[in-house]
């Protein structure tokens, strides 16, 4: 399955040649491509980004929304510096264990801590618990029709400078089409406008993947 608009023999060059990834990584990354929502799994080059944005950001604290087999939660975890953690929100114990057992033979696990159960509480849990300005990123890859409200929260929660990544912003290009009028494509066509138009964040749409909108909060 194409995880690009690339052309295949493209991506197949930019995933085995120019997205390097651990033995731990490939092997999850197999696994996960013969579930039957394989899908849902961001490409090794959204990892090596996500990775590349927690050392450039010097990230200590990271938000996830949405897990699935947590391929996009090793890659950050991997690129922590001691004492970081990713704080991952998922509803699915059944997704979720194939990523335990990835990140436990990563040496990562004590870096992620997983919450299991609807994001919007854990989020608001986090929010009471750590406080406004508390995290350095986060990563929104859940329900389409709830990301405006995990924008709005993962907002709260990160510190000014701190850096927004929400995916599926082009939706394989649905959302271009006039004629897809499905609750996700128009979810996501409202919040890909309000980013742009948000003036409390510096935002750029990148043609990575399925399309991501990295959002930098003003100081």
């Amino acid at each position: 399955m194409a995880r690009t608009f690339l052309s295949e023999p493209l991506e197949q060059y930019l995933f085995d040649v120019l997205s390097p990834r651990t033995d731990v990584q490939e092997r999850l990354r197999r696994e996960t491509r013969a579930h039957p929502r394989a899908g849902m799994q961001i490409g090794p080059d959204q990892g090596l980004l996500l990775g590349f944005l927690v050392r450039l950001l010097g990230a200590r604290r990271v938000v996830e929304v949405g897990t699935f087999t947590g391929y996009s939660a090793l890659a950050m975890a991997m690129a922590l510096p001691p004492g970081g953690r990713v704080l991952c929100c998922d509803i699915s114990e059944e997704y979720t264990s194939v990523a335990r057992r990835y990140w436990r033979e990563a040496g990562v696990e004590d870096r992620i801590d997983l919450r299991i159960g609807p994001a919007a509480s854990t989020l608001a849990t986090l929010l009471e618990a750590e406080g406004p300005g508390s995290q350095d990123l986060a990563f929104i890859d859940a329900d389409k029709t709830g990301h405006d409200a995990y924008y709005e929260v993962c907002l709260q929660l990160l510190r000014p400078g701190g850096v927004i990544a929400l995916d599926n912003v082009l939706w394989s290009g649905r959302v271009a089409d006039p004629a897809v009028s499905d609750a996700d494509t128009v979810a996501l066509r409202a919040l890909n406008l309000k980013v742009r138009d948000d003036s409390r964040v510096d935002a750029v749409v990148l043609s990575v993947g399925d399309g991501l909108t990295l959002a930098r909060k003003k100081p």
